[in-house]
């Protein structure tokens, strides 16, 4: 049976918005502690030398969970869940996956390659995090907690086709589809996204 999580762990996108998840954050019930992880290099967290790559990012989030810890994240913080979520199954009692490609081949499921004006835009981002292509398609098996999967069937940069692939793959995944969401809707949509955090921590 599945723990109730003693720890709430919110990831953002490759924004490094630590904001992001404010709005559904102060709308849960649940007691668990709510932690607000930030990217070095990313954002408003400044830049750490030490930070070079995925696994780097996984880290800091591994060194959060010393408790019964779900996992909330968005787009890039998806792939740095389910890696954290591989190490330490045993703690990690849901994972809540929105927007992600969760380390899936995103070019085969007809997603917009995003990555060439997110680099333009901003150009003081770390390169590396462009670069990688993390594929954990055959690692999915590994991840016995429940797992919410939220699309909004508008996101040309993660369509509603990865979420399903994710879907399959999952040994106990639900899907949620938002009509006209984009790929802010953990934002955009924090009312309805909190409810159904709500209901998926509940789920042993």
């Amino acid at each position: 049976m599945t723990a109730s999580p003693a720890k709430l762990i919110f990831l953002p996108g490759a924004s490094g918005n630590t904001q992001f998840w404010h709005p559904v954050a102060e709308r849960l019930t649940h007691p668990a502690q709510q932690v607000h992880i930030g990217w070095p290099g990313f954002g408003d967290t400044p830049s750490e030398p030490g930070v070079t790559g995925m696994k780097d990012l996984v880290a800091r989030v591994l060194a959060e969970i010393d408790r019964p810890t779900a996992l909330v994240a968005q787009s890039m913080g998806g792939i740095v869940a389910v890696l954290a979520a591989l190490e330490r199954p045993e703690r990690i009692t849901h994972l809540i996956l929105t927007v992600t490609s969760g380390g899936v081949d995103m070019s085969a499921l007809g997603a917009q390659d995003w990555r060439a004006d997110f680099a333009a835009a901003n150009p003081t981002l770390p390169r590396w995090f462009l670069d990688d292509r993390t594929d954990l398609t055959h690692r999915m098996v590994e991840l016995p907690m429940p797992v919410l999967l939220l699309w909004g069937d508008a996101d040309p940069i993660s369509p509603v086709r990865v979420g399903q692939r994710l879907a399959q793959l999952l040994p106990r995944a639900a899907l949620h589809v938002f009509p006209g969401a984009d790929h802010d809707l953990g934002f955009t949509h924090a009312d309805e996204v909190a409810r159904l955090i709500e209901e998926h921590l509940s789920n042993r």
